[in-house]
């Protein structure tokens, strides 16, 4: 009988995997005179469906997303019982005074303190969590995630491992093994790459859905990154052990250089490669926004060859993970093309562009004012991506919103009814924001606000946003505010929501306090106008309270409190015992947010801790962050 050689597919060595289950192609016959023993064990492997388990392949790809989605299920959940216990509290409280939220004071759940203080708000190891780990001045590693962050981050990292080396040990052909292995770890990693590019994204649906912030998001991406990188790298891997073992180096060459499904596979492992070295924490913040750009374009070459990779393979329709790069290039091109449609429609209108007023700042920050000719509707500790015409407009950065006004038409002539309407309408809104000179970006600008002759520069701008926002402060009794420098901006639009709450009888909270810490005095002029008309608001004096630490003082007399509601004090602050104080005071429940450098939440956040330990007080955490 003559024996006919299948046609093979070509062997896959991207970032995607074969088809179907293929093991009942049997290797050439071991009685033909021109075939040696390692050719009928190697060859057959070297091949794209040969020896790829993919039932099984598919199923720890079914098994992965069913783990993500029920995790997701269970912080929704969370997030729904949260909003409706809030809403309960908030109805509840919004009409009794401060000594009849008794009940609210107290946790309705004993374990609750201790979960938090041993998990929810706890750092890895100790006190250290989003301050920045330094080995020198210009060798920044980044930051450590918190005790929750790990459990996840290793739950997944496990999960993935375990998937990937599932494969049948006990085949005494170690290059089938090769390929199951190579099917495998390509599955694994298209699967990663849908979480991966979701969480990078800024119109990422679930951060408001679940409640989770976007520096939270960023934290998975990074992980999940690297997860996605290894798993490429085993697919490679495997793939070449196979290839060398018959037919040596050149052949290696070859496939890469002139088949289009090696070439594309290769292209794309190679684009994964150069991003995980380029987003190693010392390069990444030394030339973060070179890195960004650079990341953004290798990662759309990356999806764009594992696309290329799934459709070339030689099977009909491509193989099965062709939907799923596709989904993933069309999300990425959805968003982006959201944020473009965002950023015209915000920018620009029949009253003209956005312009910005950029004031420079004592201790080297500015004041930015942007007037965009469109009404946005903008939420208390909401942020927004800024961008400036002449300083790198295809960088753009984000900044708290400090403050906001909304501007209104006005005529004197008689106009329809239908008519004031429109003009009562809002016709544009007036964003404000704090921003510290650095490097890059943000020191081109301090600069050129300081080369104007002028107190301020009038820039053209562009406003991206708001994003976040999604968490109020409204059924919190008592709320205590820490902020950093200009941390300040992410409090101070909280604090006047809650004081004109307080006057309409919308809010629950009863107590403000805001501790707010800089290097020297000049800085109070940063926030000077936000706060002078905060401390012009009816019924201020009953709801905030004002503590301002200096840290470094060029003069030991300006140091002056004439007010019993706005206190300023010389030299650091005592975290612990500012909180403590608080807690001992507490009026319903409370709630602390920290928006400021890394040190400074991580002192807060163990404050917050220990005020958990041997009380049932009703004590919520918040850190505003920024990590990249």
């Amino acid at each position: 009988m003559e024996f006919h050689r299948p046609r093979l597919a070509t062997p896959a060595i991207g970032i995607a995997t074969e088809s179907i289950y293929v093991r009942d192609i049997e290797p050439p016959s071991l009685s033909s005179p021109d075939v040696s023993l390692s050719k009928a064990t190697i060859s057959p492997f070297t091949t794209g469906l040969n020896g790829v388990n993919q039932p099984n392949n598919m199923l720890f790809a079914q098994v992965l997303w069913w783990t993500l989605g029920i995790l997701g299920l269970i912080v929704l959940l969370i997030r729904i019982l949260g909003l409706a216990w809030e809403k309960l509290r908030l109805i509840s409280a919004m009409s009794q005074p401060a000594d009849k939220q008794g009940y609210w004071k107290l946790t309705p759940w004993s374990w609750m303190p201790s979960l938090k203080r041993n998990l929810i708000y706890a750092p890895l190891w100790k006190k250290r969590h989003n301050r920045e780990i330094r080995l020198s001045s210009a060798l920044n590693v980044g930051t450590i995630p918190s005790r929750l962050h790990t459990v996840i981050l290793l739950g997944y990292v496990a999960s993935n491992l375990g998937y990937m080396v599932a494969v049948n040990w006990k085949n005494p052909n170690m290059y089938e093994v090769c390929a199951e292995i190579r099917g495998r770890s390509g599955t694994l990693s298209v699967v990663s790459m849908i979480p991966l590019m979701i969480f990078a994204t800024r119109n990422n649906p679930l951060i408001s859905l679940l409640s989770v912030s976007f520096d939270t998001f960023n934290l998975l991406h990074r992980w999940m990154g690297r997860i996605v990188v290894f798993e490429v790298v085993v697919h490679f891997v495997s793939w070449a052990i196979v290839q060398v073992a018959d037919g040596g180096w050149d052949s290696v060459g070859m496939k890469i250089l002139h088949d289009r499904f090696i070439a594309s596979g290769t292209v794309g492992s190679a684009a994964m490669v150069v991003i995980l070295f380029l987003a190693l924490s010392p390069v990444r913040h030394a030339f973060y926004e070179t890195f960004l750009n650079i990341h953004i374009l290798l990662a759309f070459v990356a999806f764009v060859t594992t696309w290329i990779h799934c459709v070339s393979a030689g099977v009909v329709g491509g193989l099965p993970q062709t939907p799923w790069i596709i989904a993933i290039l069309l999300l990425w091109a959805a968003e982006r093309l959201a944020r473009t449609i965002r950023l015209f429609h915000y920018n620009r209108s029949k009253r003209g562009y956005t312009e910005a007023f950029v004031e420079p700042m004592p201790g080297e920050a500015c004041r930015v004012t942007m007037h965009l000719p469109r009404h946005v509707r903008i939420q208390p500790g909401q942020h927004a991506f800024l961008r400036f015409a002449g300083l790198n407009p295809w960088e753009n950065h984000p900044f708290s919103i400090a403050w906001f006004e909304d501007k209104h038409g006005d005529s004197l002539l008689p106009v329809h009814d239908k008519d004031m309407e429109k003009i009562q309408e809002p016709t544009g809104t007036t964003v404000s924001f704090l921003i510290s000179a650095r490097t890059g970006f943000t020191r081109k600008l301090y600069n050129t606000a300081m080369a104007s002759n002028s107190s301020a520069v009038t820039m053209r701008a562009a406003f991206e946003g708001p994003y976040a926002g999604h968490n109020s402060l409204d059924s919190y009794g008592h709320c205590v505010l820490f902020a950093g420098a200009t941390g300040i901006t992410h409090q101070i639009s909280y604090i006047r929501h809650l004081i004109e709450g307080y006057n309409a009888g919308t809010v629950a909270t009863r107590r403000v306090t805001l501790l707010w810490i800089i290097r020297d005095y000049e800085m109070l002029e940063w926030a000077r106008p936000w706060m002078d008309q905060i401390l012009r608001l009816p019924n201020r004096k009953e709801i905030l309270r004002i503590k301002l630490f200096i840290t470094r003082p060029k003069n030991a007399n300006e140091v002056v409190s004439n007010s019993n509601t706005v206190r300023m004090s010389a030299g650091r602050p005592n975290i612990a015992l500012e909180l403590a104080k608080e807690v001992r005071e507490q009026t319903g429940a409370m709630k602390v947010t920290v928006c400021g450098p890394g040190a400074l939440a991580d002192d807060v956040r163990d404050a917050v801790r220990k005020a958990q330990k041997g009380t049932q007080n009703d004590i919520l955490f918040e850190e505003e962050s920024f990590t990249w």
